[in-house]
């Protein structure tokens, strides 16, 4: 970590530790996982801190994890006044609860969707592109109160931890943006970052990469789920080494958490169906074809494991392959947790999916994933795990000729080697999990220390190189 200088006096010694989440509507149970687990480590480190998550969806992070200060993002940032307690429907579990929540979020939320969509049709002649809105503050990042974008919270924070996903991406843009805009300003006022669980790139475009390389080598901590790709790219960007540990998904932990003592009989499937995920509908149908052939040979169960609930894009591409399978599993309720889905993928042999959470959760049981993709984020995606758990995983390209067979002698290969594979994926998820909590251990001592010092803004590595290439 950099030398620090000492910090003011402050008022609030408390620790309060700042999660960049990631995913603000809180529509995928892969990122709730991510959060749950990362909740609850710094809540048993430090049981009176102040644990705040930027959301834009206050309500409905209560309802699944009830410890934390929501921190609206879009409306200054600020920490809630007074710590909020668990209140009543912290008691009542998250199908239920986030019913009633999630719609008072939407309704609170509306007419800030509205201003924010008239203000970008008057001023820029009908854009409506979320990053062209971010252009209208100059320079470097700034707190929400002096104009800027970054949440006011982050000047309290004693932390602030950007936790897992795989957001920080061409394809996310805006997320990368915020993310590094909300770094930089952390590491130019010495307080303590790291980022957690972390699936980089691909990134490529040139700004992005030159803000990638002014902001990540001054970040204390950076832990990555997987050692294909990630390493090399940061390796590019002048990220110091020791820096840098890979962990695995910090969601690895929950799903060995729901584990059971044998192999389940039932057949799971997820597809993916979206922008970065293109899948064209005579292959939806292709697809279909051969997990309801396989689950019939096999006399088992097909249960629909759905992960993304964003615009609802798993359930719509996912439901309509069990369509007319007499053994059809229902689906997990809208606001279903992580842990529920993971108990889901527990009740399998092997799983088919195109989202990489449902292969985290079965891996992490020791249930071997056939990968389906369409796409390079998605190749590397099911790489990176296929590295981290040593085998258990083969990804079949359904964008290629043959894609048919492949899938239905990749189904068959798994199902057969489901038991010798079984107790060699567990060994490798408990050393994930053991390399993922001795980073919180790191990321605990760093905020520990920043109560009282401060980082000298003078010290630090060098200017990095501004592109991998």
């Amino acid at each position: 970590m950099a030398n620090r200088i000492p910090r003011a006096a402050s008022r609030r010694p408390e620790v309060r530790v700042l999660l960049e989440n990631g995913e603000y509507w809180l529509n995928n149970r892969g990122d709730l996982a991510i959060l749950d687990v990362t909740v609850r480590r710094f809540a048993e480190r430090w049981p009176n801190a102040r644990i705040g998550v930027l959301t834009a969806a206050p309500a409905l992070l209560r309802a699944y994890e009830s410890r934390v200060d929501p921190i609206c993002y879009q409306r200054g940032g600020n920490w809630p006044r007074w710590r909020r307690r668990p209140g009543p429907m912290s008691r009542i579990r998250p199908e239920i609860a986030g019913v009633p929540m999630n719609g008072w979020d939407a309704a609170v939320a509306l007419p800030g969707r509205v201003a924010r969509r008239l203000r970008r049709v008057v001023g820029r002649g009908g854009a409506s592109n979320e990053s062209a809105s971010r252009a209208v503050v100059p320079g470097p990042p700034a707190l929400s109160r002096d104009g800027g974008h970054v949440p006011n919270a982050v000047d309290t924070a004693s932390v602030v931890v950007a936790i897992g996903g795989g957001y920080m991406t061409d394809i996310d843009r805006f997320q990368t943006e915020r993310t590094l805009d909300l770094l930089e300003y952390a590491t130019e006022r010495g307080i303590p970052t790291a980022m957690t669980g972390q699936g980089l790139g691909p990134l490529t475009e040139p700004d992005l990469l030159e803000r990638a390389a002014r902001v990540l080598p001054r970040v204390d901590l950076i832990a990555l789920r997987e050692d294909v790709q990630g390493p090399e790219l940061l390796r590019s960007l002048g990220v110091p080494p020791d820096r840098v540990v890979v962990t695995g998904d910090d969601a690895v932990e929950l799903g060995y958490s729901t584990r059971r003592d044998e192999l389940g009989t039932d057949l799971g499937v997820c597809l993916r169906v979206a922008e970065y995920s293109p899948v064209g509908a005579a292959i939806q149908d292709a697809v279909g074809r051969v997990v309801r052939d396989a689950a019939a040979r096999y006399g088992s169960g097909l249960i629909p494991l759905i992960v993304s609930e964003h615009d609802a894009e798993d359930r719509r591409s996912t439901m309509p392959l069990l369509d007319g399978y007499p053994g059809a599993v229902p689906p997990l309720g809208r606001f279903a947790g992580a842990r529920a889905l993971s108990q889901q993928v527990g009740r399998c042999r092997i799983i088919v999916t195109g989202a990489y959470h449902v292969a985290v959760f079965a891996l992490s049981q020791g249930i071997s994933v056939v990968g389906l993709s369409t796409s390079r984020y998605y190749d590397d995606k099911f790489a990176g795990l296929n590295s981290m758990f040593g085998s258990g995983i083969e990804t079949v390209r359904l964008d290629r000729d043959g894609m048919e067979d492949r899938l239905r002698d990749a189904i068959r290969s798994r199902w057969a080697g489901a038991p010798d594979s079984h107790t060699a994926l567990l060994a490798r998820a408990e050393d994930q999990i053991r390399a993922s909590k001795a980073v919180f251990d790191r990321i605990a001592g760093f905020a520990e220390a920043g109560l009282t010092e401060r980082r000298d803004l003078e010290s630090g590595p060098s200017a990095p190189p501004t592109s991998p290439r």
